[in-house]
């Protein structure tokens, strides 16, 4: 953490699932607020971080939650910011800083800037980091560590704001970028969005095929078709909204992609072995530059032979 990181007085976190359970872990452990603050819906879901020891306070209502908090992110379907961000708009503090975790941007910014009030510095935010599992339970520690977050601040946002949240980030271990909120949409939507989409239609495909049995598409799955489950695993109801409120830029890569499928297509058909050739070797090349860029690591299994380490404390 950077010696001139000053502590938040109040953290309130909107949704306690995966990134906000992480988010609490990394504040608590690091010392990144005085007081962590979890709201979310679910009685059941808060009383399961209350035993996990997630925050200081627990509330059903978000509007209690943020009372006095200095750093309020909603952690919640992207299709929901807009709701609570009304919901929550008469309590928030003067000077605070609220944001979120979407992997959308423009529909956040879009959602939510109706209902910021004068004083309030909404700074949206996106960290690319996440795995398949869900609720208060998958949260870590290094869920951020050596991760990108991207912060999509809006016109005429106040950049000790975005400076502050920035810091906040990198104290959690996230490498930190500003850009566009809708080239961050156009950017994820070929990198994140896309992938899941392809992975749940491969995944569904095998579910509905009537030649092959379930149990024979469980027993005989090879590593590629385990993968794609992986993604497919993924919260439903996120990914959904992630879909709805991106569908532009989301659309547009379908259709690049479908070209570019259409293509290897016709290149299997006429059985041109040198062009297929030629575009798994340059597809070889994005991997080894992912590795090197620290974003995946090069052991097999794609270093999955262990869970991530849960918090203790």
């Amino acid at each position: 953490m950077s010696d001139d990181f000053s502590p938040f007085g109040r953290l309130a976190l909107i949704g306690i699932g995966l990134i906000g359970s992480s988010i609490a872990i990394n504040a608590k452990a690091r010392g990144l607020a005085r007081h962590i603050a979890i709201s979310t819906r679910s009685a059941q879901t808060l009383a399961r971080a209350e035993e996990l020891g997630l925050g200081d306070s627990y509330h059903r209502d978000a509007a209690e939650a943020v009372r006095d908090a200095d750093l309020v992110i909603l952690c919640v379907p992207v299709g929901s910011v807009g709701a609570v961000t009304q919901h929550i708009a008469n309590d928030l503090k003067p000077g605070s800083i609220l944001s979120d975790v979407g992997s959308v941007k423009g529909s956040i910014v879009a959602q939510m800037s109706p209902h910021v009030p004068e004083g309030v510095h909404l700074v949206p935010a996106h960290p690319i980091a996440g795995t398949e599992q869900s609720g208060p339970d998958a949260g870590f520690l290094e869920l951020f560590e050596k991760r990108w977050c991207i912060l999509t601040p809006i016109e005429g946002s106040n950049m000790a704001a975005v400076a502050r949240l920035k810091a906040f980030w990198e104290a959690c271990g996230s490498d930190v970028e500003e850009m566009a909120a809708d080239h961050h949409d156009l950017v994820l939507a070929i990198t994140s969005h896309l992938p899941h989409l392809i992975a749940y239609n491969i995944v569904g495909t095998a579910y509905d095929l009537e030649e092959v049995t379930q149990s024979e598409v469980v027993k005989y799955s090879a590593s590629g078709f385990r993968d794609f489950t992986r993604l497919a695993s993924s919260d439903p109801t996120m990914w959904r909204d992630v879909f709805l409120n991106n569908r532009e830029a989301t659309l547009e890569m379908l259709a690049r992609f479908s070209e570019d499928l259409s293509t290897l297509q016709r290149a299997i058909r006429d059985g041109r072995g040198e062009q297929l050739f030629e575009t798994f070797t340059k597809t070889r090349a994005i991997r080894r530059q992912i590795i090197e860029a620290g974003q995946e690591t090069a052991k097999p299994n794609f270093g999955r032979n262990k869970p991530p380490k849960k918090w203790e404390g």
